[in-house]
């Protein structure tokens, strides 16, 4: 059997999720710490590429033995959250963890991913919101924050999302299926959320900078529909800065994966 792993983790001072030569990266602290609890090296598979700066509030991996199909512990499944995190630094946890099949892949089971882009929208800086949410100084309110909201919702459904890709990518494919896109206001924190089957390259990142382009009255909700069906990417907003990027949650096709303690 594999063990699954749910992480979260503040990007910040981490060159993305996987092993970098040139940086510190999420793997390689968990590549640290499960060798250090169980003794061996494991080869631990991530179910997304994070970018640097990218924070996730569920982030989920696969841990087995370097060089075999899964893991052998004595250590109860139930226990390994709090050993593994006493091994992580403190802006990495590991919150839950339970055993699959050893057929289960991280990446290619997933069935959907939520991310949140977070823009803190008020006229003076928060310290507490920095390296968390883009700052928006001007307010966004009553109908342009209508407007967003109602240009997220065209998104939805299963179409080329090219026009929102970083260029220079490449795919066999650029259609995606998109299940939710919301925007919502809580306080001074505007959120972007969006779920869908997979995304591209800096997809939610641009994504986020068109629709602030409508908040702030740049586009209009026809306009923004437009950029869609045009599916080229020089119409399309600005990529926003990663800091503001969390990886929000991922189901999977098993309910195996589907636990949490």
């Amino acid at each position: 059997m594999k063990l699954l792993i749910k992480i979260s983790y503040l990007g910040t001072n981490y060159c993305g999720y996987q092993v970098q030569p040139n940086g510190i990266s999420i793997q390689q602290k968990l590549n640290e710490a499960t060798k250090a609890l169980f003794g061996y090296p494991c080869d631990i598979v991530g179910c997304s590429r994070t970018d640097s700066g990218v924070h996730a509030n569920e982030f989920c991996a696969t841990v087995a033995e370097k060089g075999k199909a899964g893991l052998e512990t004595t250590i109860p499944v139930e226990r390994i959250p709090f050993a593994l995190s006493a091994h992580l630094p403190e802006d990495i946890c590991v919150f839950d963890a339970c055993w699959v099949p050893d057929r289960f892949h991280a990446r290619y089971d997933v069935r959907e991913k939520e991310y949140v882009y977070r823009f803190y929208n008020r006229s003076i800086r928060n310290p507490l919101e920095e390296g968390r949410a883009f700052h928006v100084p001007k307010r966004i309110d009553g109908e342009q924050l209508q407007n967003m909201q109602r240009a997220a919702a065209t998104l939805v459904g299963t179409r080329d999302f090219a026009a929102y890709m970083a260029q220079g990518s490449k795919v066999e494919s650029t259609v995606r299926t998109i299940y939710r896109a919301e925007v919502l206001r809580q306080g001074d924190v505007i959120e972007f959320r969006v779920a869908a089957n997979g995304f591209l390259y800096n997809m939610v990142r641009i994504l986020a900078g068109t629709l602030l382009a409508v908040g702030q009255g740049k586009l209009t909700v026809e306009e923004f529909e437009s950029i869609t069906r045009s599916k080229n990417r020089l119409f399309a907003g600005s990529t926003m800065p990663p800091h503001g990027l969390y990886l929000n949650r991922v189901v999977y096709t098993t309910e195996e994966a589907d636990h949490e303690n």
